[in-house]
């Protein structure tokens, strides 16, 4: 709205600007009485229009014709001619001056906490059944009804909470603390005084369209001389308590014991009556097993008796075999060796028989042909000795005689010829 009212002006005085401004050639002539009286008319219609949007705007101002509700707010808008009234959340509706009228109220959580209340020593502090003076730290959270604001709206006052709240909760303090004494309203009664509070409260502000979230009663403000007595009887009554809780507890410490003995006597006899079953089932079971295991040690001893035997047979067997293999192997020994020395005899013999008659061959060779002793020494010495020097013999006789010796050459020339090829056969 301020924005179109600032463009109008703007509009307005850009007009007025090109009517009032004139030439700037200095040999233009001055404008008529008629230019002149139109322009005034000019003027004074613009000055009507000007005045007349100013009146608009004024009146938009003073009654604008849109009314918003934020989040957590409620509008309610009354038709002032037929009296209907609508309700709307978190956003605007139409408002026709003369014609509707619109109150947006809060729907947030609000809190009361009268510190009037809170001191014994205050000037509004609560009263006891015995008279005496008492402070109550006291919070109230209340809200307005959503579903009651559009039947009271018109009652509502602009402060809910010092004009609805306050009274109706100062109205049901007084009476419901005014019913226990100062004993109760600092220890044993409190969960009562606090539900009675919250139950009066919610049904008293219940009429006005208002709602009570929860009432707290938080720390009780004592006088001194009866905080100072009720702190003695408190601390005496706690001793007491103490010395009975001490006693209950030594007593039940004493019945623990008992049963804890009586207890374990029954687990020790069932224990013993479960060792002295266990003992005759071990026994019975061993007598059961012992009808089972002699018979099965006496087939054992059997059976190793059995197997002794076989052994013994196995034994026996292995030593006979072993034996007769034996004799086997020394006849076959002997006989080899038998067979052996027969076919060394049956050796030496042939090889006798045939040195023999290769010895009478020889010594009919050497006896027809004397020269062979010779060659044959040759052919002995050949592959040792490369030139032989030797006187030749005698009358003919053997090469070799001077270098045998005097002696042997007189033997050799005195034995025959076949003597001397036998001698030559042997040293060969």
């Amino acid at each position: 709205m301020l924005h179109t009212l600032t463009r109008t002006a703007r509009a307005v005085r850009l007009t007025v600007a090109r009517w009032l401004r004139r030439p700037d050639s200095g040999g233009a002539p001055l404008p008529s009485a008629e230019a002149t009286l139109g322009g005034l008319a000019r003027l004074r219609t613009t000055f009507a229009v000007i005045g007349g949007l100013a009146i608009v705007g004024g009146l938009l101002v003073a009654y604008p014709p849109l009314r918003s509700a934020g989040p957590g707010e409620l509008g309610v808008r009354t038709n002032l001619v037929t009296g209907s009234v609508i309700q709307w959340r978190e956003g605007s509706v139409l408002l026709l001056p003369g014609l509707h009228q619109a109150q947006v109220f809060s729907l947030r959580d609000r809190v009361y906490k009268p510190e009037q209340l809170a001191r014994a020593t205050g000037g509004a502090a609560l009263q006891s059944v015995e008279g005496l003076s008492v402070g109550v730290d006291l919070t109230v959270r209340y809200a307005l009804d959503p579903a009651r604001v559009s039947t009271v709206f018109r009652t509502l006052p602009d402060n809910v909470g010092g004009e609805i709240v306050e009274p109706a909760v100062q109205g049901v303090v007084y009476k419901v603390f005014a019913r226990y004494t100062v004993r109760e309203i600092f220890s044993s009664k409190r969960a009562e005084i606090q539900q009675a509070l919250e139950q009066e409260i919610r049904t008293r502000l219940a009429a006005d369209g208002v709602v009570v979230r929860n009432v707290l009663v938080g720390q009780i403000d004592l006088p001194a001389d009866y905080k100072r007595g009720m702190e003695g009887l408190l601390a005496e009554e706690l001793a007491t308590q103490k010395m009975r809780y001490t006693l209950e507890l030594k007593d039940k410490q004493v019945k623990e014991g008992e049963l804890e003995a009586a207890a374990e006597k029954v687990r020790r006899e069932v224990r013993a009556e479960a060792a002295a079953r266990e003992q005759v089932i071990a026994a019975r079971a061993q007598e059961e097993a012992m009808k089972h295991v002699l018979p099965f040690k006496e087939r054992q001893i059997q059976q190793r008796q059995l197997e002794a035997e076989a052994e013994k047979q196995v034994r026996l067997k292995v030593a006979e075999g072993n034996a007769q293999a034996r004799r086997i192997e020394a006849n076959g020994e002997a006989d080899a060796r038998r067979k052996l020395a027969e076919a060394e005899a049956f050796r030496m013999e042939k090889v006798g028989q045939a040195n023999a008659e290769q010895m009478a061959r020889e010594g009919s060779l050497i006896t027809r042909h004397p020269l062979l002793i010779q060659k044959a020494l040759a052919d002995k010495l050949s592959d040792k000795v490369q030139v032989i020097i030797a006187p030749p013999g005698a009358g003919g006789g053997f090469l070799a005689a001077n270098l045998l010796g005097g002696g042997m050459a007189t033997q050799a020339g005195a034995a025959t010829p076949q003597q001397t090829a036998a001698r030559q056969g042997e040293e060969e």
